[in-house]
């Protein structure tokens, strides 16, 4: 259903004609002074590997984030990964990271700058040597054709992936990512 999804809206089928944006809901956001025409936007998941960022913004959504993306192509987890909770109303998504690399994503991004709030969710490559250094080449080659960065560092299915979230893990990626940026 998500890949027909994404097809239907690259190909048109999906026109999205919605009202204007009411003033009265745009967010400025303090530090960055980046403004949102209004404070609903699309998380990363959806648009893994930036193909419809157009259509998404023109839906309506104040902001919309792509990703997550890693610096090579990787399939994710084994399926199945996605498994619904009837009974909760609920899904558990066990994807792993499935996108097709910086490349591609790159090029869409770039494609597509000036049109809206665009958010690059960043990741890094299960088998990767070095973790850190995929988070720096992610933010070397998203940043200038982004409104701004998400680096994901929370998913429980990369295996050791959490542990960028220990202080020092952590200290140490957000420096190498700030000399980067």
């Amino acid at each position: 259903a998500h890949r027909l999804t994404i097809d239907a809206l690259k190909t048109g089928l999906a026109r999205p004609d919605p009202p204007g944006d009411d003033p009265r809901l745009a967010v400025t956001l303090k530090r960055s002074g980046l403004v949102l025409p209004n404070p609903i936007g699309l998380a990363a998941g959806f648009d893994k590997n930036a193909e419809v960022i157009a259509p998404m913004l023109a839906f309506g959504f104040g902001f919309v984030e792509c990703g997550t993306v890693t610096p090579r192509p990787q399939a994710g987890n084994p399926r199945p990964r996605l498994f619904r909770l009837t009974e909760d109303r609920a899904v558990i998504n066990r994807m792993g990271f499935n996108n097709e690399g910086l490349g591609l994503y790159i090029r869409r991004l770039a494609a597509a700058r000036g049109l809206g709030v665009i958010g690059a969710n960043v990741g890094a490559n299960k088998d990767s040597g070095d973790r850190i250094a995929d988070y720096v080449a992610g933010v070397k080659a998203t940043w200038p054709h982004c409104s701004y960065l998400t680096i994901n560092i929370s998913s429980p299915n990369t295996p050791g992936l959490r542990g960028l979230q220990d202080r020092g893990a952590l200290e140490h990626l957000l420096g190498r990512v700030g000399e980067a940026a």
